[in-house]
């Protein structure tokens, strides 16, 4: 059987040309649609390392103490001078009675983040130090280093050393972008031991430890004693963040480190080599997170928010903010809780002016702040006091309350115009009791109105029954510290 001829149909070029683009066109949009697979593990560190390591230093500090006092050099575990300076200062106490002095010396690390000789580390390493060493990469000498500024807040500090030439530095990267499991290199020196590599991803972002600035990123490369202020990168060779402190039972890494975010650092620097100090934005306010029966008291629909306490005089209060209100977001930015507020806060430039809404009695206000300056801020609580003669005592709410007399204000060291009812006593096992109340707080406002007299709680607290709320948000006051506790009312 002959086969069939097949008749093609023959086309211009320009209608090829056509069809090519479309083909192309479809086969982009194709790929498009395609998920991105994550990246591997690289085959090798190495170029990285060689990239970097010229930036990171080494840092040894010393201060002249006298021989006679408790203080011992700072020297890692397991170095080979560990030995030697105990023996020394041994023989040196019991040859003589009087006192001598001598060096105590401390490890850490730092990086080079200008090619004029700026350089980035921790304030611990450096803190109460009279003489600061700059220890380069690969035998690029030994220089002495000044300090430009520090922070305690985020424990960073910023030195300065004058080199002939220009010096080897990195850059900071976008900690912000950084994804848990994303791979990271940390580089400094540990215990001693000199430049040291080591690898890892990231565990955990935004841990807080202790301070108020806390912003850190977990990560389980290898981070041990002298290896704070060295830098951990990114696979890019930025630097996303300046390591500060591992979590360990024995002084060594167990894989729980943690570095300063560099989003942080770098405003920090940046205003360490500017001014020499930090300066941050002050609202002037005492906040407490929104918790869920805090919510519910308020008629809130979440958490969101970060809730005042109280007002001392300062930026907020010259704008109008009051005690009670929900700040719902600070020049232009959603606020979700106390913490979120403090960092933009912090991060704001002193001086600003910027646009504060809150929530007050159900509806929504925009308040115009100008920002102080936390570092000059000396907070003076402001209250509106009325003084009451007759003392009345009274259980309510599974409390003991009284109204303040003048030998009650003395006791608690009140002012003389403090008004509130006083807890006298806590019921064992009552809401109360588990919302952590105790003798001489002093409940200042119920259902956010002041109240002068256990009358007024009681009214209060007839109100928010009237008006089907299930508990009353009570504002209690410990030691001049104010926050809100919400008590059920049924």
């Amino acid at each position: 059987m002959k086969p069939q001829a097949i008749s093609i149909p023959q086309y211009s070029r320009q209608s090829l040309q056509m069809m090519l683009a479309l083909t192309v066109t479809l086969a982009l949009a194709l790929i498009s649609t395609i998920p991105a697979r994550a990246a591997g593990a690289p085959e090798s560190f190495a170029d990285l390392a060689e990239q970097t390591s010229p930036a990171v230093v080494n840092i040894t500090t010393s201060t002249l103490v006298a021989q006679g006092t408790d203080s011992q050099p700072i020297l890692p575990e397991g170095s080979p001078f560990e030995d030697f300076f105990r023996d020394f200062l041994d023989r040196d106490s019991e040859d003589s009675e009087t006192p001598r002095q001598r060096r105590s010396q401390a490890l850490g690390s730092g990086f080079v983040v200008s090619e004029d000789g700026f350089i980035v580390t921790n304030n611990h390493v450096i803190e109460g130090a009279d003489e600061i060493l700059i220890e380069f990469f690969n035998g690029g000498g030994v220089l002495p280093a000044t300090v430009v500024g520090t922070d305690i807040n985020t424990d960073i500090a910023v030195l300065k050393v004058e080199a002939d030439h220009p010096l080897d530095f990195v850059s900071f990267g976008d900690s912000d972008v950084m994804r848990v499991g994303d791979w990271v290199l940390a580089v400094g020196n540990p215990l001693g031991q000199g430049f040291s590599v080591s690898a890892g991803i990231i565990s955990a972002r935004n841990r807080e430890l202790s301070g108020t600035y806390d912003d850190f990123i977990q990560t389980d490369a290898a981070i041990n004693r002298g290896n704070s202020g060295g830098p951990l990168f990114n696979m890019d060779g930025e630097v996303i963040g300046v390591n500060t402190a591992i979590l360990s039972p024995n002084g060594g890494s167990i894989g729980i480190g943690f570095s300063m975010a560099s989003n942080v650092v770098t405003r920090v620097v940046d205003q360490l080599r500017e001014f020499g100090e930090t300066r941050r934005g002050w609202l002037g306010v005492r906040i407490q997170d929104v918790t869920p029966d805090v919510a519910e008291a308020m008629q809130l629909e979440s958490t969101a928010g970060a809730l005042v306490t109280d007002v001392p005089s300062g930026p907020a209060s010259d704008a109008g903010v009051e005690a009670g209100d929900l700040i719902l977001s600070f020049d232009g930015r959603d606020v979700s809780d106390t913490r979120d507020l403090v960092r933009q806060v912090g991060n704001a430039p002193v001086g600003k002016v910027i646009r504060l809404t809150v929530l007050r009695d159900g509806q929504t206000q925009t308040l115009k702040v100008t920002l102080g300056r936390r570092e000059d801020a000396v907070a003076a609580a402001v209250e509106e006091m009325v003084e009451e003669d007759a003392p009345v005592q009274k259980s309510v709410l599974g409390l003991e309350l009284g109204e303040l007399t003048d030998e009650l204000r003395e006791e608690l060291g009140l002012g003389p115009n403090s008004s509130g009812l006083v807890v006298l006593g806590v019921g064992e096992g009552t809401q109360a009791d588990e919302k952590g109340l105790q003798v001489d707080d002093v409940i200042s406002e119920a259902g956010q109105q002041k109240v002068m007299s256990i009358a007024d709680l009681e009214e209060r607290i007839e109100g928010a029954r009237n008006g089907g709320r299930r508990s009353i948000l009570l504002l209690v006051r410990r030691a001049g510290e104010p926050r809100f506790v919400a008590l059920s009312l049924e």
